[in-house]
């Protein structure tokens, strides 16, 4: 019996089993079992000669973002619309047969947007290409699911289960865990609070099933048996994601009103230009990205050319950002801006900047 198929009957067997509390350890079993055989799917797919012709794409500029959907949902329009690259588009599916980049800017940030295939139930266990579909969309900052408002609401679901299925995990964050695998000493099980979901037995066969015996472990929130075993596998993407509904054209005011209040969606009609604004300004703010100007002793800062850095960014990575080597005689910054009580202040290597911040490096 193939992996696949072990996969199959595992999730048939997870299907016919009802939820209470005699079967709970066997369902995490079960779902322990699951988790390992698709990553060995994943991995066999890795070592055959498989090859992704066009999906090998090197990630340039500032972030990346990828859009994800079934066929002749409205990915190639919108990559149209947005960057200055041709996608292949046709009244038909599987117009896209490889990875297609392009690049806008927003705000001085040069954003690579991925047009992929459009994938297929299966997709996680290869069907259509999808692994390699899937491959690409784990290396993104932020996936784009791009979603025809005309259609069936089942295929966001379809569309999460499949990403699901290798691992990427959709506006999550990862388990407040700390997990240790050890030589010796057995397993030294902690909780800060009470676990309604799991508990140690449940933990101890868990870690059996992967072949752990040594390990030292702190839970501190209320996590379920599937997030305990994305923490023992560490290979799970937690990635930011917008729902996009494209044809908005096409169906009532009250249905587009409904969709658009849905958290982490946005509503466009591609062919009609409707609302592509909104969608380039939720991405900027799903990107977690911001500006900061640099300036010289006596100069007036340039405007026109911002270091892009990530929200949390501190004055060192506004240094390495400028030049790897200017931490090394860094002495301190005068910073003028949001992030300074006073301007301008004077700060150290670890202070936190903010959104449009000017910094002078002074060095040794």
């Amino acid at each position: 019996m193939g992996i696949v198929e072990k996969i199959e009957d595992i999730e048939n067997e997870i299907k016919r089993t009802q939820k209470n509390k005699a079967t709970e350890y066997h369902l995490g079993l079960l779902k322990a079992k699951l988790a390992r055989y698709r990553v060995q799917l994943l991995e066999g797919a890795k070592t055959k000669s498989e090859k992704g012709e066009g999906f090998d794409v090197m990630k340039s500029g500032d972030a990346r973002v990828v859009m994800i959907g079934f066929p002749s949902v409205g990915k190639s329009t919108l990559l149209s619309k947005l960057t200055t690259t041709e996608s292949a588009i046709a009244g038909y599916e599987f117009t896209t047969l490889t990875c297609v980049p392009g690049k806008f800017t927003y705000k001085g940030a040069n954003i690579q947007l991925l047009d992929l295939p459009g994938i297929i139930e299966g997709a996680s266990q290869g069907k259509g290409r999808g692994r390699q579909v899937i491959a690409v969309a784990r290396t993104a900052d932020v996936v784009l699911m791009m979603l025809d408002a005309t259609k069936s609401a089942q295929q966001r679901p379809l569309l999460e289960a499949e990403l699901e299925a290798v691992g990427i995990r959709l506006n999550q964050s990862f388990p407040n865990v700390s997990f240790k695998i050890k030589k010796a000493g057995g397993i030294s099980f902690n909780a800060t609070l009470k676990l309604t979901k799991i508990d140690q037995k449940m933990v101890h066969n868990i870690l059996h099933d992967y072949k752990i015996f040594n390990a030292d472990i702190v839970i501190r929130e209320d996590i379920t048996v599937d997030q305990f075993i994305d923490v023992i596998l560490g290979n799970r993407r937690y990635i930011k994601c917008i729902y996009c509904y494209n044809k908005i054209d096409q169906i009532s005011l009250e249905e587009v009103d409904r969709l658009a209040h849905e958290e982490n969606t946005v509503v466009v009609s591609c062919e009609d230009d409707l609302n592509l604004d909104y969608l380039i300004e939720t991405i900027w703010r799903k990107l977690n990205l911001m500006r900061v100007y640099t300036k010289k002793r006596g100069e007036y800062p340039d405007f026109s050319d911002g270091l892009i850095v990530r929200n949390g960014a501190t004055i060192e990575h506004v240094c390495h950002a400028i030049h790897r080597s200017l931490t090394n005689n860094f002495r301190y910054a005068l910073v003028w801006g949001t992030s300074t009580k006073h301007n301008p202040q004077r700060v150290g290597i670890n202070h936190l900047v903010g959104d449009e911040d000017v910094v002078q490096v002074v060095k040794k």
